[in-house]
């Protein structure tokens, strides 16, 4: 599936697909005569090579001329300042209550009228690596960001001539009434006030993220951290996909190719930091031939439960790869990390988060050796990953209800891939539904789209707790080993206590006693807190994100039978 780019006449005007305030403030600038053209990966790369403040570390790109670059081309380092995370609180949605999308819109007039003094770089991607599902995507950034630009290639698909074919032989997304997404990007924006622009819509006035996703298009103000633009373009690709049939997954994807030749195809959902990644690129000791789809952003076809990747390299942390590891031979360019002399005097980087926490880099699609596009087989299983201390390593759930609605009410913690808000306590327990904060449409639609893939297509639903339990630390080989024993079909699940819809699989150290009335209490308490959640969601932001009555229902009987 492909986007609309080019119009004829008389699709051209106002009520039309395609044409309304937002996105014409945001698509005129790409045309101005301030504005160069960023074709290649090899333009880009040089432009960020020489970009001020640049570190060129000695070590190569592995294998780069397969993919676009040079063959000396080297690892490239560039750190963004204070901030080394997402912030949330930026995020502005068209279409939520008490979004006020008349302000945001001058804001963004105003900010495209001041980068008329600046060089300005349009480069063109592709998000979405299957004919089934292809977006093109246009950014437009000031000369001095050329790093980000660089990397925002690297991260989704720059055009080469293989997905260019493949692009321009697949099919219109929307009956061809999608059209290409626009994102317009100053990361040196500083939110100074101006005639006609009111800046108490932005709950920061120094920055912002605006998405208005039924126009295909965003604004990223005053925000220099890459995982703003890697993940504001995510948001508007989901958003574009959800539209479209499919559910949107921040998680990994992996397929198991079993030795009697079936598949078992495992879908993980994660927040940054809950493991997701490991799950997806285990190795598990070579004890299975595994393919991988991605470890971050993939979409599920609910008609024929197949996966397509959006993405086809990795945007990762750097905490676990110290230098001179195994991994880093597959690094494209690093973020927010230091760097020294080697013996030889070469520059190596210094990872593990020495400078800072959430040191990121991006690696090729070559670090996964078996990486696929898309996933044909229908997925098997969905894991939520949850960092509940109240839950057990591993429980299934029965019922599309109750499955979808524990992916609504994901309790984890939050992770140094994010910017706090002043006051924010960092080890809280919150509630990020199905992993993704990055929706900008009702919860609903993620809701039934799960409940769908449940109920209809027979995809098992499990909770994977990679936190804590109850003071104990569940470790990688615990989490591995119980998928382990779920994809060779040897896992023992069983009704767990006096929960009709919810089975058990006891781990060794990890057998939750609900005799203890003060494990029964905390277990009743998070439950409650999920109970709270839902019913909430028919309140606040007037009732946006209001899940369906079964939902509720649901996490009621939960508690119900707990009591």
């Amino acid at each position: 599936m492909s986007t609309k780019a080019y119009y004829p006449i008389n699709e051209i005007g106002k009520g039309k697909p395609g044409f309304a305030t937002t996105r014409s403030i945001i698509e005129a600038p790409f045309y101005g005569n301030n504005v160069i053209k960023v074709n290649t990966l090899r333009e880009a790369y040089e432009l960020a090579k020489n970009s001020p403040g640049t570190v060129v570390t000695d070590m190569p790109v592995y294998r780069g001329e397969e993919f676009g670059l040079d063959k000396d081309a080297k690892v490239l380092l560039f750190n963004d300042g204070a901030i080394t995370g997402r912030y949330a609180t930026a995020r502005r949605i068209a279409g939520e209550p008490g979004v006020n999308c008349g302000a945001l819109d001058k804001v963004v007039m105003d900010a495209v009228y001041e980068t008329r003094w600046k060089t300005m770089y349009h480069a063109e991607v592709f998000a979405g690596l299957d004919p089934e599902f292809m977006v093109k995507v246009h950014l437009l950034i000031p000369e001095g960001e050329e790093n980000i630009l660089y990397n925002w290639m690297l991260n989704f698909q720059y055009m080469s001539d293989e997905y260019a074919k493949m692009y321009k032989a697949s099919k219109p997304i929307g009956d061809g009434k999608e059209a290409d997404i626009y994102i317009f990007s100053d990361p040196q924006w500083n939110g100074s006030d101006r005639p006609g622009v009111d800046l108490s819509c932005l709950s920061d006035p120094k920055c912002l993220c605006y998405f208005n996703t039924d126009q295909n298009c965003a604004a990223i103000l005053g925000m220099r951290y890459f995982g703003e633009h890697k993940k504001g373009t995510l948001t508007m690709v989901w958003a574009l996909a959800n539209r479209n049939g499919y559910a949107s997954c921040h998680g990994g994807q992996k397929e198991y190719n079993l030795t009697d030749g079936s598949k078992y195809v495992a879908s993980v959902f994660g927040l940054s930091g809950s493991g997701k990644s490991t799950i997806t690129h285990a190795k598990h000791g070579g004890k299975y031939d595994v393919t991988v789809l991605h470890d971050d952003a993939f979409i599920i076809n609910t008609d024929t439960c197949s996966s397509v990747a959006i993405e086809p390299t990795y945007f990762d942390k750097t905490q676990d790869y110290p230098t001179g590891c195994e991994d880093n031979k597959y690094l494209l360019t690093a973020q927010n990390c230091s760097c020294t002399l080697d013996e030889d005097g070469k520059i190596q980087l210094v990872t593990e988060d020495i400078r800072n926490g959430n040191g990121r880099a991006i690696k090729s699609k070559l670090w996964s050796p078996n990486r696929v596009d898309k996933i044909d087989a229908p997925v098997n299983a969905i894991f939520w990953i949850m960092k509940d201390p109240t839950i057990p390593p591993v429980v299934k759930l029965k019922g599309a209800s109750l499955a979808s609605v524990m992916g609504a009410t994901l309790a984890t913690k939050r992770s140094s891939a994010e910017r706090l808000a002043p006051g924010a306590d960092p080890n809280a327990l919150v509630v990020v539904p199905y992993a993704n904060p990055f929706r900008t449409y009702p919860l609903a639609n993620d809701y039934e789209k799960f409940k769908k893939l449940v109920e209809e297509k027979n995809v098992d639903c499990y909770i994977i707790n990679t936190g804590d339990f109850m003071g104990k630390k569940v470790q990688p080989k615990d989490t591995l080993g119980i998928l382990e024993a779920i994809v060779d079909k040897t896992a023992q699940f069983k009704q767990w206590g006096p929960f009709s819809d919810i089975e058990i699989f006891e781990w060794e150290g990890f057998v939750p006693n609900l005799d203890d009335a003060a494990y029964a209490e905390q277990l009743k308490a998070r439950m409650e807190d999920r109970v709270k959640f839902v019913a909430n969601t028919a309140v606040v932001k007037e009732g946006y994100d209001k899940l369906p009555d079964d939902a509720l229902a649901a996490l009621e009987k939960i508690v119900a039978e707990l009591k």
